[in-house]
């Protein structure tokens, strides 16, 4: 079936159905898996959540630590998008990343062994305005251990930052830790995701 007509049936199954049934949804899956497309339909930060949790079981490959360093890093980026990303990379490799790797690391090393296998980490970042980059959560109890968050702030007569800063458990997620600033300008920064 030629292209434009999937994308136009989906797209009409999509608004007669008032979106119950979305191009991601797994009738399509189906569909598609027949005809040997189903790189159309699926999303690949799906696909990378769902192979996530066989990997951390498998102690072997890697610690989970190192797991959510990389899907720090990978999760940071997918928010940043192509607008706020290339901007502000160097600084956030240099500056954020390792705070936020300690982080982790501090964390992690207050949980016993047995936990580690329970641990999950979010999937997709928030976009618009909203502050999540991403939760590590106890997939058992759904509670989550340490929530990573970026806020846009604007300060009078300097411009834009944003203000990387962690939650954790431990004092009910009210305290910011802050992470550390990174300048934007004195434009508004697109949204996440963007």
């Amino acid at each position: 079936m030629k292209k434009w007509i999937q994308k136009s049936l989906m797209a009409a199954v999509a608004l007669v159905t008032f979106g119950f049934i979305t191009p991601s949804h797994e009738i399509w899956d189906q569909l598609l898996d027949e005809r040997g497309q189903k790189e159309i339909a699926g999303s690949t930060g799906t696909a990378v959540a769902a192979e996530l949790p066989t990997t951390i079981t498998e102690a072997d490959e890697a610690p989970f630590s190192e797991l959510a360093k990389a899907a720090a890093r990978d999760q940071s980026y997918e928010k940043f998008g192509s607008k706020i990303g290339p901007a502000i990379s160097d600084e956030f490799d240099q500056v954020i990343l390792p705070k936020i790797e300690e982080a982790i690391e501090m964390t992690l090393s207050s949980i016993d062994d047995d936990a580690f296998r329970s641990l999950s980490i979010s999937e997709h970042p928030a976009g618009g305005y909203s502050e999540k980059i991403f939760h590590i959560f106890d997939t058992e109890s759904g509670r989550d251990l340490i929530r990573f968050h970026v806020r846009t702030d604007k300060r009078p007569l300097d411009g834009y930052y944003f203000n990387f800063h962690y939650h954790t458990a431990e004092d009910g997620y009210s305290r910011h830790i802050v992470l550390g600033d990174i300048f934007w300008s004195k434009n508004t920064p697109p949204k996440w995701l963007s």
